[in-house]
């Protein structure tokens, strides 16, 4: 069963992946690979200065880094921050996984009953 610290620490991650323009960054980063706030500015429908507001506070959680690059910044997915939320998620998962066991169990335990 999962805890309430779990959660505490998936919750940053939640909390900015809530913003429907930061997930739009995030996916552009995953899918169109590192790059710079201008070149994120040019595929998301947002302003520079936007972009490095939502850029800061999903650094901020974990979810992209960045290395300087002359004047630039190129950002990057940082899978590493993902593993609170899929920590998180995967109990998910688990407590559908063991109902399922529980049921089976249950089912088999009926099924030996009646043979008797």
């Amino acid at each position: 069963m999962g805890t309430y610290g779990s959660l505490e620490a998936a919750g940053p991650v939640l909390d900015a992946l809530g913003d429907p323009t930061r997930r739009v960054i995030l996916e552009t980063l995953r899918t169109g690979g590192p790059c710079s706030v201008g070149v994120l500015a040019e595929r998301v429908p947002v302003s520079r200065p936007a972009i490095s507001q939502h850029l800061k506070v999903l650094g901020a959680v974990g979810l992209v880094q960045h290395e300087a690059r002359g004047t630039r910044n190129i950002y990057r997915v940082h899978q590493a921050g993902l593993a609170e939320l899929r920590s998180w998620l995967d109990q998910f998962w688990g407590d559908a996984l063991q109902a399922y066991a529980d049921h089976v169990q249950r089912t088999a335990r009926g099924t030996e009953e009646e043979r008797k």
